[in-house]
């Protein structure tokens, strides 16, 4: 069987698809993409995928069966034909440090596996600046949230400060006050007290998080 980066190469080069475009059309990183074009890394299946529908190839040939190249085939069932299994918008981005504006531009779709099918809308990806939550999240990370108004004390996730300053946090409760802390220890917690609790709106909770092959 060919190698998967050979046939990688092979099917960009006869489709006329840069390394940049690929990058655009499946959300996957310039870092990852370039160690499965030199062959150090193979992609897991959910990214075979991605590469092999932006390519318009099959998933045979590009994992290096002796297949034809474009698949004829369309009753063949593509490993994401899962009823579970969502293409799931990407924004950029929520901060993880001081706090940026949120910024409510998709920049691109994830597959992404909900096991409540009727939640499927609750969920939404989000790419991470800052290092404050390192080294659980890291700059340039994706997390996926479920969209909801409150979590438990201890949870990490995503809140708005003064309806503007979206940050990434552990979120912690008190009698009368609530903490964002942060897991580097460089950042001191943050505490809002008595009626500044109310600038405070919780958007979502933290409930996986994506890195990038470095």
């Amino acid at each position: 069987m060919a190698k998967f980066n050979e046939r990688l190469l092979e099917a960009m080069k006869a489709k006329g698809i840069s390394q940049a475009e690929l990058c655009k059309r499946t959300g996957i990183g310039k870092s990852a993409m370039s160690q499965y074009m030199s062959g150090k890394f193979n992609p897991k299946q959910t990214r075979t995928y991605l590469i092999a529908t932006a390519l318009n190839v099959s998933i045979p040939w590009l994992m290096g069966a002796d297949v034809p190249m474009e698949d004829n085939d369309k009753t063949v069932i593509h490993p994401l034909s899962n009823d579970n299994v969502f293409m799931r918008p990407l924004y950029d981005s929520v901060a993880a440090g001081l706090g940026v504006p949120a910024v409510n531009q998709i920049v691109s779709y994830i597959p992404t596996y909900i096991n409540n099918v009727s939640e499927k809308d609750k969920y939404i990806w989000v790419r991470v600046e800052g290092d404050s939550m390192f080294p659980k999240i890291e700059n340039g990370d994706k997390i996926l949230i479920r969209l909801q108004d409150s979590v438990d004390s201890g949870q990490i996730g995503v809140v708005l400060i003064d309806g503007e300053e979206a940050v990434v946090k552990k979120i912690n409760y008190g009698d009368n006050w609530i903490e964002l802390e942060s897991f580097n220890p460089y950042y001191p917690p943050r505490r809002f007290e008595g009626s500044d609790v109310q600038q405070i709106r919780v958007v979502g909770l933290v409930r996986e998080v994506s890195k990038e092959l470095q």
